[in-house]
């Protein structure tokens, strides 16, 4: 019987940036869920202050070249690896000189949110998207943890509902309280739209704050994870209204077979 394959998109993961909640679990689930038999390969940006020789990051030359065109402007994709030896496992970086090599996450020292989050988000998800479609690798689930992932559901949906490599995945947006404070820029919606996108699609992205970037997301999605204790009302109610399959809250000590049934679960819905 062919392994199932789940493909994680992550903002953040542990070794590389600090413990968050996101973080935590972007790094044991992957591993958890490899254990279990499944095939897995999971990806996050590669920020700044992430220290490539002490991580033993390379280049992947054969993936890597590639430019994405966001606000009329070229910018190149590049790709690079490293392996968490203990897990036994590799994590691909989506990389951009322009987008992700300032020492910093996605806020500056004084705590200030970049003002070109919205399109490091684009060029993020459509990264990611571009190196699986040359990894020639199909996965049965998506799986997104974190904001900035959060364009791949109607990039899946929409932009790469006619390639054959995705003609049957599945995507899973878990729902954390890693809320921006600032509204993202006025033209996001124009940034963001890709191919077989309309204006009417980005209808939730009006007004690009925390709760209507996680609602986007959530809309284009196939089911929803609660990945954190308190979750917003707001997307409470969205996700209830939306009548999608979801996953509760649960402890992160019991929650890699839970995780694990669920992709089962929405694979064969």
């Amino acid at each position: 019987m062919e392994k199932k394959r789940i493909l994680f998109i992550s903002q953040e993961i542990m070794p590389y940036l600090p413990e968050t909640e996101v973080s935590r679990i972007s790094r044991e689930l992957p591993q958890g869920i490899q254990e279990r038999g499944k095939e897995i390969r999971v990806f996050m940006p590669k920020f700044g202050l992430i220290n490539e020789r002490r991580n033993q990051l390379h280049e992947v030359i054969r993936l890597s070249g590639m430019n994405l065109i966001i606000n009329d402007t070229d910018h190149p994709l590049i790709i690079k690896v490293a392996s968490i030896q203990s897990a036994k496992m590799q994590v691909y970086f989506i990389d951009n000189d322009e987008y992700f090599q300032r020492k910093a996450a996605l806020t500056d020292k004084n705590d200030e949110e970049f003002s070109d989050n919205d399109e490091r988000a684009v060029f993020f998800a459509r990264g990611v998207i571009e190196t699986i479609k040359k990894l020639r690798w199909a996965p049965d689930i998506i799986h997104c943890h974190g904001w900035l992932s959060s364009l791949v559901p109607i990039y899946i949906k929409k932009s790469y509902q006619n390639d054959p490599l995705f003609q049957d995945t599945k995507i899973i947006y878990s729902i954390y309280n890693n809320a921006f404070k600032k509204t993202l820029n006025a033209d996001y919606i124009e940034k963001a739209i890709h191919q077989n996108i309309e204006v009417k699609d980005m209808e939730l992205l009006k007004e690009p704050n925390f709760i209507n970037v996680q609602k986007h997301a959530i809309h284009f999605s196939d089911a929803v994870i609660f990945a954190c204790k308190d979750t917003d009302p707001d997307i409470l109610e969205f996700v209830n209204d939306k009548k999608i399959p979801k996953l509760d809250y649960l402890p992160e000590d019991n929650f890699v077979d839970a995780y694990s049934d669920f992709y089962d679960q929405i694979i064969e819905s």
